[in-house]
């Protein structure tokens, strides 16, 4: 029986430059404490060996500190194996980096650098497909169909890049055959690049990212533990959490009439978990000036509470009457801003932004006047 760990995506030295200077440093140190995390999970389930499937760094020119510092907390783990595969952002063409890593490679780090067999345990064969550029071009994985290896080894590939019609960076193409595992008689095909658990096929899987970086996917970082009994048996492929922080999106349709306020404090994840969580609030539907402007301010006095807390709600239309006009003034100025910003708002002559920029002016004016009325 051979187990090991299977994850990719690390991405250490990402910038994060569209969060807030202290959040981007939480983030940038979370990204290499999953080396810790994942060496404890393996650890914990009997896991030998740690396969990185690309992207380790998120450029190809980390700085000596981060590429120091990532082979330390591997050093400091001589138990495990760690096997580290060139990705897209840190490639074959990042000759500084490598060299470098060859430089102060710990005994238990293997740079899977070649489209050769690596032989990881007795009768178990690591098949690794290196990234040569950022876009290869072609399925790097080919190689696999023809490499040989001991009568009844268990056959392992390793490789990053996309699988149909999608990537992380956009690229569309079928670049890696999702069936390579049949075709090369692969007992697992270890993938990165996709930064979500997605399982093609009973012996091809991406792991996604020990360490979640954007709300796309929805879900906490995990790894993969795989086990595998002998060749040709099915991996039993088990998820583990590895995570630090949580990126979640969660989506809150309004209704007009209905409480607003206590709708939002329903999707709101537990006060234990919120400084570790950024949360993105999608609304949608419909509601009253009043019941928006009161959760625009209820948003504002929850942002300290998250690591990061933002709201979406382009999708959200905001009904006016007269009544709600009233609260701004009876007549006079304030009244004509507040009818003409209604009407802007309303003007289908005019451009989404002409008329988002319109309510975004009349919610502010109608807070305004609560607060002077209050």
């Amino acid at each position: 029986m051979f187990r090991f760990i299977h994850s990719s995506d690390l991405h250490i030295g990402k910038r994060f430059g569209n969060l807030p200077e202290d959040l981007r440093g939480r983030l940038c140190e979370a990204r290499h404490t999953a080396l810790s995390r994942l060496a404890r999970q393996a650890r914990s389930n009997g896991a030998a060996i740690i396969l990185l499937a690309g992207d380790t760094f998120d450029t190809e020119t980390p700085t000596p500190q981060m590429l120091h510092h990532a082979m330390q907390e591997m050093r400091q783990s001589p138990d495990l194996t760690w096997v580290i595969l060139p990705g897209n952002h840190d490639s074959l063409l990042a000759d500084e980096l490598w060299r470098r890593a060859r430089d102060i490679l710990p005994p238990n780090v293997i740079l899977a650098l070649e489209p050769r067999p690596i032989e990881l345990a007795g009768n178990v064969v690591l098949l690794p497909a290196p990234c040569t550029t950022r876009r290869p071009g072609r399925d790097l994985t080919e190689w696999m169909s023809t490499a040989a290896t001991p009568q009844g080894a268990v056959r392992i590939g390793l490789a990053h890049g996309p699988v149909l019609d999608f990537s992380e960076d956009g690229a569309k193409g079928e670049v890696i055959a999702p069936n390579r595992a049949a075709l090369a008689g692969l007992d697992y095909l270890a993938l990165g690049d996709w930064h979500g658990r997605l399982s093609l096929n009973e012996r091809t899987h991406y792991s996604g990212s020990p360490e979640p970086d954007r709300f796309k996917h929805g879900k906490p970082g995990e790894a993969l533990l795989v086990t595998i009994a002998n060749a040709d048996a099915v991996p039993e492929i088990t998820t583990v959490p590895t995570a630090n922080f949580a990126w979640q999106t969660r989506p809150l349709e309004l209704l007009g009439e209905e409480d607003g306020l206590a709708s939002l404090e329903a999707a709101l994840p537990e006060p234990t978990n919120r400084r570790q969580t950024l949360l993105r609030l999608d609304l949608f539907g419909h509601t009253r000036i009043a019941t928006r402007t009161a959760l625009a301010a209820r948003a504002d006095a929850l942002a300290p509470q998250f690591a990061h807390f933002e709201v979406e709600d382009s999708q959200l239309l905001t009904e006016c009457e007269a009544s709600d006009l009233e609260r701004i003034d009876h007549a006079g100025a304030l009244r004509l801003a507040a009818e003409a910003l209604l009407a802007q708002s309303e003007d289908a002559s005019l451009s989404a932004d002409e008329r988002t920029i319109a309510q975004a002016a009349l919610m502010r004016l109608f807070t305004y006047c609560e607060k002077i009325d209050a």
